[in-house]
């Protein structure tokens, strides 16, 4: 296991000064964050970032994310130049040293919650997603009740509109055509590069306003792999998507995709499930529904030895900053993620 840790760059309220004092802290993830979607990165701007973060005495081998152009997902006529320069991207991250970029399939919607900000009994806050908020909602109309975090704010209202409705006339058949053609294309080049693929899951893992999600639970996962079937397209596991649903096993995931060489990075974050939704917790397994020692020993015994990032905490001790990009919390998550990996590794000996 390498633990790594999220930065947003030189405007992040968390230094790369800060993220080097946890103990155990070996890498960096991040990525060029002044770029359009769709456009190819410049090697100046990579190299900045891999200077900052080596300087720091941190590895820089993983990007999170390279977004994919919607133009793509939709499977327009102009998704052959972006998925050239997504290619090209590739080979550039890779020249600096990257090894694993993380990445997902999901229309229009990133990550949705409906608080950032949600008091919990301990005070602390947390993101949370409930679904009585989300069907007082509607994208399409101005005068909606609420704005989900998450939405990506450079739509306008009609470019909003006219992307849902394409969404709104597609198939899953017809996403999952859209995510296979992008495979076809691009896993050639990242095996050439050595880079592996991550693909990350919806977030929630169910669909939202109608739109297609694929990317949602095991049997999904499982012919998502046989897309193209090389190593290098896999998967980053992430705790709190697939866990945010009782029905997917998230130990036996874990074990099962480990085993086939296919996890390439993990996103580790505890989630209360409720009737109405679930609420991000702290890391710990007393605090949510997931069996995080369960979870990383079944990594650990199948043979796992990507990338691990501490996921989403909460705000504690009066930190304000990012929704759940914080310091403090993070922190937390990666000593006991490291406090768990130790004692499983010695356990086992």
């Amino acid at each position: 296991m390498k633990l790594s840790f999220r930065w947003y760059g030189e405007d992040d309220k968390v230094t790369l000064e800060q993220i080097r004092q946890i103990p155990g802290m070996q890498a960096i993830v991040t990525a060029v964050y002044d770029v359009p979607v769709g456009e190819v990165w410049s090697r100046e701007s990579i190299a900045k970032l891999k200077k900052l973060t080596e300087d720091a005495g941190l590895a820089f081998e993983v990007i999170e994310s390279i977004p994919v152009h919607e133009d793509i997902k939709l499977g327009k006529p102009t998704r052959d130049r972006y998925i050239e320069n997504y290619c090209e991207n590739i080979r550039r991250v890779a020249e600096a040293g990257i090894k694993c970029i993380c990445y997902n399939f999901m229309p229009v919607f990133d990550w949705t919650r409906t608080q950032l900000d949600h008091v919990l009994a301990d005070g602390s806050t947390s993101l949370v997603y409930y679904q009585e908020q989300v069907d007082k909602v509607n994208p399409l109309e101005s005068d909606s009740d609420l704005t989900l975090p998450g939405w990506d704010s450079s739509y306008t209202r009609d470019e909003l509109k006219a992307v849902v409705a394409e969404y709104n006339a597609m198939s899953e058949e017809d996403l999952w055509n859209n995510l296979k053609y992008f495979l076809e294309k691009v896993i050639p080049v990242a095996a050439e590069c050595d880079v592996n693929m991550a693909i990350h899951e919806d977030d929630p893992c169910w669909s939202i306003f109608g739109l297609p999600r694929i990317i949602t639970c095991e049997e999904n996962l499982d012919k998502f792999l046989k897309l193209v079937d090389d190593p290098h397209n896999g998967i980053t596991l992430c705790t709190g998507s697939l866990g945010c649903s009782a029905k997917n096993d998230v130990v036996r995931m874990a074990g099962k995709y480990a085993a086939m060489g296919r996890i390439h990075f993990a996103h580790i974050r505890n989630v209360a499930v409720l009737e109405n939704g679930f609420e991000e917790r702290a890391h710990l397994s007393c605090c949510g529904s997931l069996d995080m020692y369960g979870i990383l020993k079944a990594l650990h015994d199948n043979g796992f030895t990507g990338y691990v990032r501490p996921d989403h905490g909460r705000m504690i001790w009066g930190e304000t900053g990012r929704a759940g990009y914080g310091l403090y919390d993070r922190a937390l998550g990666a000593t006991y993620i490291n406090g768990l990996w130790e004692a499983i590794e010695k356990s086992s000996k």
